[in-house]
């Protein structure tokens, strides 16, 4: 390669790099962190397309209702991350060492807008906790409900829990008469 060849190669490399869109992550948490984008979408679409008559219904005693489904998602949103040293905002009032306090969060009153928006904001916690997992870190150790987990194994889990509980929610809705948002005819 001649010399001004090179030099224009390493002109350009100065003027083009900074006008790359820079992302956060790649590899692994870049993948899991779309998935939970998307989860949110989803999540978040049903939860404002259940009217606030369905929040209390669930499919028999016992069972969560679909607004407990949503209060479950948020607080885990919050607690997953606290279990890997990224700690849940005050006024959530969870802490990883106490799962009282999650279940004080998750059976808290309150009414459909206010578990939508705390929804909301669980995924913005959520996805911020995962943006400071370096792929580099995904296989340092972390007690995880008492045993030895990876980093990597926690977040794959936290993604698949998601999606658990976006199946119950469409069953859900769908047994209340609702079509999904996403998936209705076009």
């Amino acid at each position: 390669m001649s010399r001004t060849i090179r030099r224009l190669s390493a002109i350009l490399a100065l003027i083009l790099v900074p006008l790359l869109p820079v992302t956060a992550q790649s590899g692994l948490m870049a993948d899991l962190i779309k998935d939970i984008s998307e989860l949110e979408t989803k999540m978040v679409q049903l939860s404002k397309a259940m009217p606030e008559a369905s929040y209390p219904w669930a499919p028999a005693a016992g069972v969560r209702s679909v607004g407990g489904v949503f209060q479950h998602v948020a607080a885990d949103n919050y607690l997953l991350p606290a279990l890997v040293g990224v700690e849940a905002p005050a006024a959530t009032m969870i802490k990883a060492a106490d799962y009282s306090s999650v279940q004080k969060y998750e059976t808290r009153q309150v009414d459909r807008a206010t578990i939508i928006a705390d929804l909301e904001a669980s995924f913005a916690h959520l996805k911020q906790a995962m943006q400071a997992s370096p792929d580099a870190k995904l296989g340092e150790k972390v007690k995880f409900f008492g045993e030895e987990r990876t980093m990597q194994q926690v977040w794959v889990l936290t993604t698949t829990h998601l999606h658990e509980h976006l199946g119950q929610a469409i069953a859900y809705a769908r047994s209340n008469g609702i079509v999904p948002p996403w998936s209705q005819g076009g």
